[in-house]
């Protein structure tokens, strides 16, 4: 298998703090590789040490067969890097950005031009392409930067959190066009903490957590690691969430876990005769369900089981960034 990154041991400390702690990661040509894991993790750290910003403290890494520390003037002819904020010019046009790119890429102008022309009407953005960026919605603006991010045609490109701060329907646009550049034969490393991102777009996810690797392989097969298959039901009234959640208790010798929001109710459950048998109890007792059914672990709960924390949380402010900042 040809492996467009290889990195082996990574080690990066901010004074005391730790920020990777020993990271291997390989990605296949051609494919996408989700980075999961929640602020500090050492993602974005990940990324500015296989994108020439920082050098590794120990161990070693390789894009495209080129030494990230010994030969990084190769390497950044081979990457694009999409980071979490976006890098274009507000004052400028689209067509303005990709241009500029374009020439600071040694393009002649004519070139630059008609690379900005060809990217525009790729990311559907040419009937804007004329107008400031102040005008631009968000989707269009990180459409903008995936753009910028392609200007010199790279083989491996990295997406450092693309999506952040993008409301759903903005989110949804990134990733066809992330889908689309997979489908050109571009390899991506996507980092994120949207764990629905990661499955949507990865071939395979490598979960971090504290400067560790602490699993990877396809979706599905984390999602199998961790304890196969869950039972759910959601009853159609409120009042019956008891009743219901003591036969799933009695049918799988487990209390299951209720969303208090909307009533569902879960619980592990390998024997997929369990859902007949659930449902005749249900029926017998007169009770109706707006959801019914056995699915996999969402990458949510593989997460929780693999780190013993969610994936995100909400006062989180110990990103790699930080960390930076800190030890500056």
């Amino acid at each position: 298998m040809s492996y467009a990154i290889r990195a082996e041991g990574l080690v990066k400390r901010y004074g005391d703090m730790v920020a990777l702690d020993g990271v291997d990661l390989e990605v296949p040509a051609g494919k996408v590789i989700g980075v999961l894991g929640p602020n500090g993790a050492g993602k974005t750290t990940t990324v500015r040490i296989l994108s020439t910003l920082l050098r590794p403290d120990a161990g070693r890494a390789t894009v495209g067969g080129h030494d990230v520390v010994r030969d990084p003037v190769r390497v950044r002819r081979l990457i694009g890097l999409t980071g979490q904020y976006a890098s274009v010019d507000e004052d400028l046009s689209g067509t303005e950005n990709l241009v500029l790119l374009g020439r600071l890429l040694d393009l002649p102008k004519r070139d630059a031009k008609a690379r900005a022309a060809r990217l525009l009407e790729q990311f559907s953005l040419t009937e804007a392409a004329d107008r400031p960026l102040s005008t631009f919605s968000g989707g269009m603006r990180r459409r903008l930067d995936l753009a910028a991010s392609l200007v010199g045609r790279p083989q491996v490109l990295y997406l450092d959190e693309p999506t952040t701060g993008l409301d759903p329907h903005a989110r949804g646009e990134v990733w066809d066009v992330v889908r689309s550049l997979v489908d050109d034969g571009s390899t991506v490393l996507l980092t994120t903490q949207y764990l629905e991102e990661a499955d949507q777009l990865a071939d395979s996810i490598t979960v971090f957590d504290r400067g560790r690797v602490v699993a990877e392989g396809r979706p599905g097969e984390l999602k199998r690691r961790v304890g196969g298959q869950i039972l759910l039901a959601r009853p159609s009234l409120p009042q019956d969430v008891p009743r219901v959640a003591a036969m799933l208790t009695e049918l799988t010798g487990t209390t299951p876990v209720q969303d208090g929001v909307n009533g569902l109710l879960t619980v592990p459950a390998d024997d997929p005769l369990l859902v007949s048998a659930l449902a005749r109890r249900l029926a017998a007792d007169g009770i109706g369900t707006d959801e019914m059914g056995l699915r996999l672990p969402s990458l949510d709960e593989v997460f929780l089981a693999l780190t013993g924390h969610p994936a995100t949380t909400d006062d989180e402010k110990n990103d790699d960034t930080t960390a930076e900042r800190t030890a500056a």
